[in-house]
């Protein structure tokens, strides 16, 4: 007899629709499977045999054949081995087919026929919904973490026999629905942050550099000698982007999911990613890979902030890699059977030394020459640095200031001020694809970057003063903009211009002798 199931397979960060089905027929008894399976969907066929006998179901001796379709799709994982028994068990008739319609299966089996959490439980679901399914049967564990996807009814299962309890109860004339479960609280409340901006003292110009690159997602790199607050002030970014929203926090936590990094307690991601890779990362676990790519680090911190500290320190061939993807938006992993494209939404915090001692250009204190000078920034490729749009300096903080242990202004304080102004851009670039100023394209910048004489003549100065290049142009008026939203003003005005050129001007101090002014 002939069977199928509805289930969900992964590829990249996205559920994909996968019909299971099975074939109970007389002859040599066997089992095979077939679909373009990786080893661990292969050894499902053990998996799902013993839980099914575990389980107390008695199969008669036939032969049976299991097929996952499409079979040009890769399958990988083990959310295949409950679908598969369901569907054997509506094979061979201890199941009624006509209950499994509209339903997605998916789950782990263990020996003793328990049925085991899975990863990317929200993306299952989220494929489920999106193909017209009406139900989801998942492990008990991943239910909270599939319930954010409305729309469909969440049903948790611990075992195969309670599975197949529910089916065959459902199946009797006026039987009754397997139970669809709610959350009992909101599984997106925000959650508060461990660090805030008030606890960092001095360093105004950061501080004003790190609420502009918020404010309108511009890259930015801090530069100075070692402890003077750059780490510091990059972790609390975070802490001043606006609070998730629903389709944010289910985009990002697919990718968490995917990759098996939610739990129980925190089911989806309810605060801003914050990654830091430590220098000695790969290019693949940077990028995303693997036999079937899984989401690196690029895509793990898609929708908050990626932070590289100690810059100069990474592999030159990883930091390339970060070029088209800060360009995209996106990065495209190829493999012989197929490319996988995954999110790189993200804005890129970087740290450095001006030099290896740290101490550059203060020479009372740098004793690097100036070729080992050069040789340590030049470090950082041109058209990398290129794709950063604000580079502030750090400077030390004197002991008078250190002392008096004045609080900063908090992180609440500084959000609000992020949030209009992402409000702003929001409304300015509703349907055109884009919501930050980071991104704007040259056409989007004639509409939205309009100066008058007087600023023209600044900008002309500006421009000619610090031999910029087309790209830097572009920078200085995008985070002009930014400027300007901050302050709820409709015009960019020269007040503006002139702090947006500050705001590039050290990457000219620092690299003008080797790359030319910018």
């Amino acid at each position: 007899m002939y069977s199928k199931v509805h289930s969900v397979g992964i590829t990249g960060v996205e559920g994909v629709p996968i019909l299971v089905e099975a074939d109970v027929s007389d002859g040599l008894p066997g089992f095979s499977m077939v679909g373009y399976l990786s080893s661990e969907v292969k050894e499902a066929q053990e998996r799902v045999r013993t839980a099914l006998k575990n389980s107390g179901f008695r199969l008669p001796a036939k032969k049976v054949t299991i097929n996952l379709s499409p079979a040009g799709i890769p399958k990988a994982g083990t959310s295949f081995d409950l679908p598969i028994a369901v569907a054997i068990l509506a094979a061979s008739s201890m199941v009624k087919p006509s209950m499994l319609k509209a339903c997605v299966i998916a789950g782990e089996l263990g020996l003793n026929g328990e049925i085991r959490p899975l990863k990317g439980a929200l993306a299952i679901t989220a494929a489920a919904k999106k193909a017209g399914m009406d139900r989801c049967f998942l492990p008990m564990e991943n239910v909270r973490e599939a319930m954010i996807i409305e729309g469909i009814e969440i049903t948790g299962v611990k075992s195969l026999k309670e599975l197949s309890d529910q089916l065959s109860s459902w199946g009797e004339p006026g039987g009754q629905k397997p139970e669809s479960l709610k959350p009992e609280l909101p599984l997106w409340q925000p959650e508060p942050y461990d660090v805030d901006f008030s606890e960092v003292g001095g360093q105004l110009l950061l501080r004003r550099a790190t609420e502009v690159a918020a404010a309108g997602m511009h890259n930015i790199l801090y530069i100075g000698p070692a402890g003077t607050g750059k780490t510091m002030i990059a972790r609390r970014i975070p802490t001043i982007m606006p609070s998730l929203s629903l389709e944010e926090i289910i985009d990002i936590s697919k990718i968490y999911g995917v990759c098996g990094l939610l739990s129980q307690e925190n089911p989806v991601m309810c605060r801003r990613p914050f990654r830091s890779p430590h220098h000695t990362i790969s290019p693949q676990a940077l990028a995303g890979g693997g036999r079937i790519p899984k989401p690196g680090e690029i895509s793990l911190a898609s929708g908050g902030v990626l932070f590289l500290d100690e810059l100069p320190e990474f592999q030159k061939n990883t930091l390339e890699i970060l070029r088209q993807p800060l360009e995209e938006r996106k990065i495209t992993v190829s493999r012989v059977f197929g490319a996988y494209e995954f999110p790189a939404d993200f804005m890129i915090a970087a740290s450095m030394n001006p030099c290896a001692c740290g101490f550059y250009p203060d020479r009372t204190r740098c004793r690097c020459s100036e070729q080992q000078v050069k040789k340590y920034l030049g470090r950082i490729s041109k058209p990398l640095l290129d794709r950063i749009d604000i580079c502030a300096e750090a400077s030390a903080i004197p002991y008078e200031e250190l002392r008096a242990g004045k609080k900063g202004e908090s992180s609440e304080s500084i959000r609000r001020r992020v949030e209009a102004a992402r409000e702003i851009q929001k409304a300015r670039f509703k349907g055109q694809g884009n919501y930050f100023n980071s991104v704007m394209s040259k056409g989007q910048m004639e509409e939205f970057c309009i100066l008058g004489n007087e600023e023209k003549e600044v900008l002309k100065k500006i421009y000619d003063r610090m031999n910029l290049s087309v790209r830097g142009y572009e920078k200085i008026l995008k985070i002009s903009r930014t400027i300007a939203d901050l302050e709820g003003a409709s015009r960019i005005r020269k007040e503006h211009l002139v702090e947006a050129s500050g705001l590039r001007s050290m990457e000219g101090k620092y690299w003008g002798g080797i790359y030319g002014q910018t």
